[in-house]
């Protein structure tokens, strides 16, 4: 059964939505305040000797003459460069740069790092350095800051009040790694 006029249209049962009053949103913009700052080596360092390296350059030797007979010159050519950067880094002395911590997350030099982009953060030791270290979820993973001794309880402090300290377990690469440098001379 049709209706008797085809030109009169339905009434929608739903509210209709009413655009012509604007909503006015107020974003209300904190500005960053620098917390704490710091001045310390950009990394860990810590000056090897002579036994060292030819304990470094015996293990790769063999290891380069391993891969030199089963994968051709490749894997040696990479394996001399990871060394020729491993002997770099331990022999030249970082420079000194400023750590800051704000209120909208951490500056290293002139990056900055947000506060939504870090899981958790824990103090460690390496070699005589004190180390702030962060979870985070882009790569690589973990943030390490040097950090001075006098400063740790300050740091976690401020820090606890933007995530979590909880430090995360070694995964097995971190339990093998640590485990194959305490076999090398001079880091007992």
């Amino acid at each position: 059964m049709e209706p008797a006029n085809k030109d009169q249209t339905q009434k929608s049962t739903l509210p209709e939505e009413k655009t012509d009053i604007p909503t006015e949103v107020t974003v209300k913009k904190e500005p960053e305040k620098e917390l704490f700052s710091w001045i310390a080596p950009a990394r860990p360092f810590k000056r090897r000797n002579r036994e060292f390296y030819v304990t470094i350059i015996a293990i790769t030797v063999i290891v380069g003459l391993v891969l030199l007979l089963t994968e051709g010159f490749m894997p040696v050519i990479l394996l001399i460069s990871l060394i020729f950067l491993f002997y770099i880094l331990n022999t030249v002395e970082p420079e000194k740069i400023e750590y800051k911590i704000t209120n909208k997350g951490i500056k290293v030099g002139n990056k900055k790092t947000q506060w939504e982009v870090l899981t958790n953060f824990w103090i460690t030791r390496r070699y005589d350095n004190y180390l702030l270290v962060f979870g985070t979820y882009v790569l690589p993973g973990r943030m390490e800051l040097v950090i001075n001794e006098a400063d740790k309880e300050k740091l976690k402090n401020i820090i606890s009040r933007f995530i979590t300290e909880e430090e995360i377990p070694s995964s097995g690469l971190d339990k093998a790694a640590n485990w194959f440098a305490k076999k090398l001379p001079g880091n007992n």
